[in-house]
């Protein structure tokens, strides 16, 4: 496997990993961008894009929850210019949301997966989530499946609908001409949410996860139960994860879908989250950085993906499940201090403000977990190493004193 681009010798273990990862972990194509104190230090990309094509510098490729940490930063944005309390109730922003037991939902919620809104019952049209209207109008009608507030659980598919229209009332825009103008256009970022179709040349096809041999729990609980939340959550998607293909499509990568639409690569997503190692790089005072990172509902068992979960306001915390089952093993070991996301399959972007870290990792060959997957972490252990940290007890990493 062929690997290109640039390393600083301070971090050549990083490069060792991701040449590891094309050799020995069955990588297919990749990308992997480290960012410190505002400079690149690595910036790698290896393997093929598709079947006779290289992964070249410009591929870009879809990275499914990573586009949460963008939908998030969004609505952070507007807090820090005063325009969005996140403490207030959702309905100030958004009156027809009340319905239903949904008056009390406050922004944070949203924010924090609390929001009990994780799935619809009633069955969606084909193409629903390219219709934001009519996921905008079926979310407001619908009753949560708890009382928000009270549990948090995994909102994987309804989360870019539910921020972003806050986002879209707040600003007056759409979601993805928000993100477009006032973070990927500034910022010289070629990450897409709503990827033109003149970029789709460019774009790395997914290859599907193999089935493993043991399904997660969540997996399995949406097999059992048709009725439960993660069936509902998984079929009830207006095609989008149940027919084959359909999210590699020009259709998809077309729409502002802010759960998991986005399109990018590790220098975007390493782009992104820059500003933000660096104490908020003019996207958000530091006063709303600080508010960004903690951790603000955590569970040992995660209402919807069964596993334990933490998330801060919009972003995935750190988490050991290593003491799990295999098939549900996956979480994140960073530091306490990052934060960012995942995307289903093991693509990831997170930023470490106090080691002014930021990271990007994106491939086209999907795992079967459900966090950070082997190939991601190895270079994120990498990075971690090399800037002089080590792990605590519990897994996670610290910078010794």
């Amino acid at each position: 496997m062929t690997v290109q681009g640039s390393c600083e010798p301070r971090f050549a273990t990083v490069a060792e990993e991701f040449e590891r990862n094309l050799t020995e972990r069955g990588e297919v194509g990749a990308s992997v961008c480290v960012v410190v104190d505002g400079e690149t230090v690595v910036d790698l990309w290896g393997g093929d894009a598709a079947p006779g094509l290289p992964w070249l510098h410009d591929t870009i490729g879809h990275v499914w929850s990573c586009t949460k940490g963008a939908t998030a930063l969004c609505a952070h944005m507007l807090a820090s210019r005063g325009e969005l309390d996140l403490d207030a109730p959702v309905v100030r922003h958004w009156p027809e949301y009340g319905s239903r037991g949904k008056d009390g939902t406050l922004v944070r919620h949203l924010l924090t997966h609390q929001a009990g809104l994780p799935a619809l019952r009633e069955p969606l049209p084909s193409g629903a989530f390219y219709d934001w209207k009519l996921m905008a109008d079926r979310l407001a009608g619908e009753e949560p499946f708890w009382e928000p507030g009270t549990r948090h659980g995994y909102h994987a598919l309804t989360f870019g609908f539910l921020v972003g229209e806050v986002v879209r009332r707040v600003s007056g825009r759409s979601l993805g001409s928000f993100f477009r103008e006032e973070v990927a256009e500034p910022l010289g970022l070629d990450f897409w949410l709503g990827l033109p179709e003149e970029q789709e040349g460019r774009v790395a096809p997914t290859i599907p996860a193999e089935t493993p041999a043991r399904l997660p729990s969540f997996y399995a609980a949406a097999f059992a139960d048709p009725a439960s939340i993660p069936a509902l959550l998984l079929g009830n998607d207006g095609g989008y994860m149940t027919t084959p293909g359909e999210s590699d499509t020009r259709t998809a990568h077309a729409a502002e879908f802010g759960a998991v639409g986005a399109v990018t690569n590790a220098r975007g997503l390493a782009g992104m989250y820059r500003p933000l190692s660096l104490g908020g790089g003019g996207l958000v005072a530091e006063e709303q950085l600080a508010i960004m990172s903690p951790a603000q509902s955590a569970s040992s068992v995660d209402a919807v993906l069964l596993v334990p979960t933490r998330f801060s306001l919009g972003f995935m915390k750190a988490v050991d499940n290593r003491h799990l089952p295999a098939a549900d093993s996956e979480g994140a070991l960073l530091t306490e201090t990052a934060f960012g996301h995942a995307g289903m399959g093991g693509s990831v972007g997170f930023c470490d403000p106090p080691a002014r870290l930021a990271f990007g990792y994106t491939m086209n060959r999907q795992g079967t977990g459900l966090g950070i997957n082997p190939r991601g972490q190895a270079l994120v252990d990498a990075v971690y190493r090399s800037l002089g940290h080590r792990r605590a007890r519990g897994g996670l990493w610290y910078r010794p004193t």
